[in-house]
């Protein structure tokens, strides 16, 4: 009877000890943001937002220099203008200020909308590759250690098989 005790708790552990073998799940690490960097891409959207930025910059130095000159001008005449026409000159300045303002919001808006346009489709490419790479390689897990994650395990590294994967 001993003897059936002992060999049943051996077979237990037996069990046991091969189920949590088969449970460890596999752990890998990439940087995201060091990936989608390298991506051409990337460098495609960038080039395109600087230009965007460049032009938005352009008509907007432009509009604040003519609003400059137009103060400067209504300065320089308002001695010789009555009271009303100057308080009508003084409501056109605030209109133009208020659309400088409008305009520079909507430019920023605008360029924050194109980035994501542009970002989205590198990300869900870059995505795709680490998950297929992930799984190819039997990764349960992937760790983006871009996001201040602090590896503590040397578990795999994939940047350099993400980016063989993406041609990069």
């Amino acid at each position: 009877m001993k003897q059936l005790k002992t060999l049943l708790l051996a077979t237990v552990l037996c069990v046991a000890s091969v189920s949590l073998t088969q449970a460890q799940s596999k752990v890998a690490h990439i940087n995201t943001q060091e990936l989608i960097q390298a991506m051409p891409e990337m460098k495609d959207a960038q080039s395109q937002l600087e230009t965007l930025s460049k032009t938005y910059q352009t008509e907007m130095q432009g509009t604040i220099t003519e609003y400059q000159n137009t103060v400067k001008q209504y300065d320089a005449e308002a001695a010789t203008k009555t009271e009303e026409e100057n308080a009508k000159r003084m409501q056109e300045l605030q209109e133009k200020q208020r659309r400088i303002q409008q305009f520079q919001a909507d430019a920023q808006k605008d360029l924050q909308k194109k980035e994501m346009d542009l970002l989205q489709p590198i990300t869900e490419k870059a995505r795709a590759a680490i998950l297929k790479v992930a799984r190819a390689q039997g990764f349960d897990y992937v760790l983006d250690s871009a996001q201040g994650v602090t590896i503590l395990a040397d578990g795999k590294n994939l940047l350099d098989d993400v980016k063989k994967e993406l041609g990069i």
